[in-house]
């Protein structure tokens, strides 16, 4: 591991050190890593046709007219990118879903901007995860379906 010097001021050192309370970092090298890699991990995913995974969470008013099959048949549009999805009902007026989604990022973000846009939509919010795909498939039992492995 290599050791690098920063200099930052000092109501960032502030944040800093908050973020290593809140999310229980033993040190600030930690916390400062982790910020590093979700700002990589944010730039490979950038490239539009990176593969990713990804989930999509955003609260609807299932009151708004018609909002429900909207977004229901625009998930059914879109099948080859949903993993899973689940709803919470929050009040007789708000649910919460969550979309596990999977392809290349600009195929997601497509998706998940078309979706959020709808008018009784709100507070989106997509977290992308660019992955690899091994070329190499391979099945675990004689006779069973190959199939290949993502890493993250």
């Amino acid at each position: 591991m290599e050791r690098v010097t920063i200099s930052i001021d000092g109501d960032l050192l502030h944040a800093v050190d908050s973020l290593v309370r809140e999310q229980g970092y033993p040190n600030r090298s930690e916390a400062v890593r982790a910020l590093l890699r979700e700002a990589a991990a944010g730039r490979h995913a950038a490239a539009s046709q990176a593969p990713c995974v990804a989930t999509l969470t955003y609260i609807f008013d299932h009151n708004v007219r018609d909002l429900s099959r909207r977004l229901t048949t625009h998930q059914h549009d879109h099948h080859e990118l949903s993993i899973a999805s689940t709803q919470i009902r929050f009040s007789h007026d708000s649910c919460l879903e969550v979309a596990i989604l999977e392809g290349t990022n600009d195929a997601i973000r497509r998706f998940a901007n078309t979706l959020t846009a709808q008018r009784g939509v709100r507070h989106p919010y997509l977290h992308l995860i660019p992955v690899r795909k091994s070329a190499a498939s391979h099945s675990h039992e004689p006779g069973a379906p190959s199939h290949s492995h993502t890493t993250v």
